[in-house]
């Protein structure tokens, strides 16, 4: 045996070195692939000198009265002399601390609706900031008394267009006093959308739940955000892990769209209520200044993971009863919530996925676990077309006859005028048949074209991840379906 020489000890340990390398970036890529991690890719941190100048790349101004959910504060662009605003103790600065601050204050005692009593501010990014998808969130503490309204929301940045509620709103986080419904221990998340202000799921018909503080309350700070991905969104509190509450694009009222799917801008903003709002008046009890302070507005945006798998049994169903079958799903650890839909190509077929989940009937969760399961229902339509059109076309006249020979000349003999009324029934039940058309009732398959008709179709589940950003299913399963 030829012992190797330097040069071929090194060419061999330099090839390990590089077996080695290589598995270790397939062992990353595939945790990368499949793991659900965020990354930050926009912030304002409200880190400035104190007073100095707000971020004009990040926020804008919604100034004076707005007319709006009968409040009463006049709201105040940052210099503003006007209407109550003092430059010298302006609604809205950074407090050299690393906060943005928003204080309303009293101009005089009124509680009628756009009265101008109170002056405060409401930033926006629109025009400047617009995002779509991805996990927002912000930190903040928030002031409690009679009237107020903090507030830390987003709205479509299709609103100049299409108007609102089609453009859509989420609502991270407001709280009004206890007196209508929050008060100190409790935030309120929701989504508002439809085709207008009398035709839509928003205002008190909202999809919106309550958060209770297991301990403490709004005055500390606090994390308010959502994880936002195509047809779902996820609220949390505090860690993106304690969501509360979920909704998708399954869960709106009939005739409804889902409104979610596009950019939005952000806004904070500290309200006052007037008379028949929803925080109700403020009192000679409500501070002044009353303040919102916060730490900062963040958006991530996931690392992309990995579609999960899809299996499920074959669907047999007789038209007009209900069939269902059961989707096992696997995918990784940690790769967070997936919203399911499901449609058939079969007609007049209608189906509903149901997986039992806590927070939603619609997605499955793999924040902890790689595998889920969900049911599939299907429900068919019935033919009720007569029974006699189940013969092939022109037997019911045939059937008729014989009915009529058989049945309607001995009757004849007995009993004439008993028996002309049931020849008259036997007849138009014959004419009735023979009217059914060609072939087995008039076409569809075989089964009537007022059900649906017998033959092979799919049944089509969708999966989309948390990762997802085009809209279309990160995966699809097709199940196969029979209608007898």
């Amino acid at each position: 045996m030829i012992a190797p020489t330097p040069l071929c000890l090194g060419h061999f340990r330099l090839n390990s070195i590089r077996v080695a390398l290589l598995v270790l970036v397939l062992i990353a890529l595939g945790g990368h692939a499949a793991a659900q991690t965020w990354t930050l890719s926009w912030s304002d941190e409200f880190n400035g000198a104190a007073n100095s100048a707000i971020s004009s790349s990040n926020w804008t101004y919604d100034a004076g009265i707005l007319n709006v959910n009968n409040e009463v504060e006049y709201y105040c662009v940052p210099g503003d002399s006007t209407n109550g605003c003092d430059p010298n103790n302006p609604n809205v600065y950074i407090d050299g601390s690393g906060h943005l601050v928003i204080q309303a204050l009293r101009i005089t005692t009124s509680g009628a609706p756009y009265s101008g009593s109170w002056t405060s501010a409401r930033l926006k990014s629109q025009g400047l900031q617009s995002f779509q998808y991805g996990r927002i969130e912000s930190s903040m503490s928030l002031p409690l008394g009679p009237g107020l309204w903090p507030a830390f929301w987003a709205l479509g940045s299709n609103i100049t267009s299409v108007g609102w509620p089609a453009s859509g709103e989420v609502d991270y986080m407001e709280n009004v006093p206890a007196a209508s419904g929050l008060g100190p221990n409790a935030i309120s998340s929701t989504l508002h959308g439809g085709n207008s202000s009398s035709s839509c799921y928003c205002g008190g018909n909202g999809l919106s739940k309550h958060y209770t503080f297991p301990s403490g309350d709004v005055t500390s700070f606090h994390t308010y955000g959502a994880i936002w991905s195509p047809n779902m969104v996820q609220f949390y509190v505090d860690d993106p892990a304690n969501i509360f509450f979920v909704r998708t694009a399954s869960d709106l009222p009939s005739g409804f769209t889902w409104d979610f799917n596009h950019p939005f801008f952000q806004l904070l903003n500290l309200a006052v209520g007037g008379s028949g709002s929803w925080p109700g008046p403020p009192d000679n009890t409500t501070p002044s200044p009353a303040v919102m302070v916060v730490d900062y507005v963040r958006l991530y945006t996931p690392s992309q993971v990995t579609a999960p798998s899809m299996t499920a049994p074959s669907v047999t169903v007789k038209a007009g009863y209900p069939g269902t079958t059961t989707v096992t799903l696997t995918s990784t650890s940690g790769s967070g919530r997936a919203y399911l839909s499901c449609s058939s190509n079969a007609p007049k077929t209608t189906c509903a996925v149901n997986s039992s989940e806590a927070l939603n009937q619609y997605t499955v969760d793999f924040s902890g676990a790689t595998t889920a399961m969900a049911g599939v229902s299907l429900t068919t339509t019935a033919n009720t077309a007569a029974a006699a059109s189940l013969l092939p076309g022109g037997m019911g006249t045939i059937v008729g006859v014989l009915l009529a020979g058989f049945v309607i000349l001995p009757l004849a003999r007995l009993r004439p005028r008993p028996a002309l009324a049931v020849a008259s029934l036997l007849l138009v039940s014959a004419l009735l048949v023979s009217c059914g058309g060609s072939g087995y009732g008039g076409g569809g398959g075989g089964g009537g074209s007022n059900g649906t008709p017998p033959g092979n179709y799919t049944i089509s589940v969708n999966a989309y991840t948390i990762s997802n950003t085009t809209g279309n299913p990160d995966a699809v399963l097709s199940v196969p379906l029979t209608v007898n």
